[in-house]
């Protein structure tokens, strides 16, 4: 009998092409497999930038039963003109005073002190302490006989406070640096009026003018 080889030829041939068909199918379908399930999977979230939390400038604060509030602050140069002077138990004879320091002008400020408890409070109990600039710089306020004319009759620092009055105002006048800029003020309740029991202090912002 005689063997056909052309016959085996074609049939190995079409098996051939069979599996590649089926080859090809099944690499179309492991793709589609592959793109689907990246479809389904959860988009990555985006990346978050950190931003520094805004601060938000302070100025009124309570410290234990008394409520600071910031009132002027007012730039008055290199010179304290007695044309300005305030307080005239002082006299018409009072000069002009100079700052000690080319570098340096006064700075006056004014913050209210009011009683927001139930009893009075007591004396020198309160007060408004030094300036301290965007450095840290600290500047003490300028106190005595020399800067007395320019403090107004009615600043009354660390005075008595009954409950509810209008807020009682506290000026001080300072020498602080030219180049100073971001100035707060310290201001101070002692531990009497403190749900603490200690004396609180706290820096308020202060807009000089």
């Amino acid at each position: 009998m005689k063997i056909n080889k052309s016959y085996f030829k074609n049939q190995n041939g079409q098996v051939s092409k069979l599996l590649l068909v089926l080859a090809a199918i099944v690499l179309v379908a492991a793709i589609i497999v592959y793109l689907v399930m990246k479809m389904a999977e959860r988009p990555s979230k985006p990346a978050t930038s950190v931003t520094p939390p805004v601060v938000l400038p302070v100025y009124e604060k309570q410290l234990g039963d008394i409520r600071f509030i910031f009132i002027s602050a007012l730039d008055k140069g290199s010179l304290l003109k007695a044309s300005e002077v305030k307080n005239n138990k002082y006299g018409s004879s009072q000069k002009d005073l100079a700052v000690s320091n080319t570098g340096a002008k006064f700075i006056q400020v004014t913050v209210g002190a009011q009683n927001k408890g139930t009893m009075n409070t007591a004396n020198n109990v309160w007060n408004i302490e030094n300036i301290v600039d965007s450095e840290g710089r600290e500047f003490i306020p300028s106190e005595g006989y020399s800067v007395n004319p320019w403090i107004p009759a009615e600043s009354s620092c660390g005075e008595l406070l009954k409950p509810a009055f209008d807020p009682t105002p506290c000026v001080k006048i300072y020498e602080v640096s030219k180049a100073s800029t971001g100035f707060k003020i310290r201001i101070e309740s002692g531990k009497e009026n403190s749900t603490t029991g200690k004396a609180e202090t706290f820096l308020l912002d202060i807009i000089v003018k």
